[in-house]
């Protein structure tokens, strides 16, 4: 469901948040685009928490690689997450049963509609979504592992400096035309140049958020404008 898509679909990378140590981007960490739709990874984990659906993955991956390397085991605590940075640890919360269960991110997805968060089947079970297969859940980013029994914690929620990515143009005067029309609605619009396999695209960003709630609610509203393809970007 995420593995395969996510590695058949990688063209300039995967992921772009730094390491727990804030060292090099790794190739894990880039921007990718699964069926169509690119994701750009969270450069950092503090803040963040999102409400949404939670579904599972079990044996059909069991034993199969995952986004960081790693051998998927349906009988660990992991979970796959579209973009938050690999390695962290999550508080899930299961909203209708109030059941909590942490879990470590090492996969990317689930690439479905609504749902925010794929988890192993042992945390699945944990959490009570095993025979339902769907729950609603709340997760908050712990940080990652630290000496001890504690994790870097959160310090603030998902502020940040955000905009949504409407569309990408061969032609600059076609990106600088919506542009100009999204800022007189938005009041922000940009227009970025980035060469894409040898090619030069101009993406146009409109809006501006603080937050990544508030930026995730924006693309909603722009796919049902008619920007189907569009996704949240980091201004940092």
């Amino acid at each position: 469901m995420l593995i395969a898509a996510l590695f058949l679909s990688a063209c300039g990378g995967k992921k772009p948040p730094t390491t727990p140590a804030g060292g090099k981007t790794k190739a894990s960490q880039k921007p990718y685009t699964v069926m169509g739709k690119r994701y750009e990874p969270l450069k950092s984990h503090v803040g963040f928490s999102q409400e949404g659906v939670a579904s599972w993955y079990g044996k059909d991956f069991h034993g199969k690689k995952t986004s960081n390397g790693e051998i998927y085991d349906m009988h660990a605590m992991t979970a796959a997450h579209k973009t938050l940075p690999l390695g962290v640890f999550v508080r899930v919360r299961n909203r209708e049963t109030g059941q909590e269960a942490i879990v470590r991110v090492n996969d990317r997805g689930p690439f479905v509609k609504n749902r925010i968060i794929d988890l192993s089947y042992t945390a699945a079970k944990k959490l009570g979504v095993d025979q339902k297969g769907t729950a609603p859940v709340r997760i908050e980013a712990l940080g990652y592992k630290a000496s001890g029994d504690g994790y870097n914690a959160p310090e603030t929620y998902d502020s940040g400096s955000y905009s949504v990515q409407v569309g990408a143009f061969q032609y600059q005067e076609n990106a600088r035309r919506l542009a100009d029309e999204l800022r007189k609605q938005h009041g922000y619009a940009e227009v970025q140049s980035a060469m894409v396999n040898g090619e030069r695209f101009y993406r146009v960003q409109a809006g501006k958020f603080s937050s990544l709630h508030e930026a995730e609610e924006a693309e909603e509203r722009f796919a049902d404008q008619g920007y189907p393809g569009s996704f949240v970007v980091s201004l940092d």
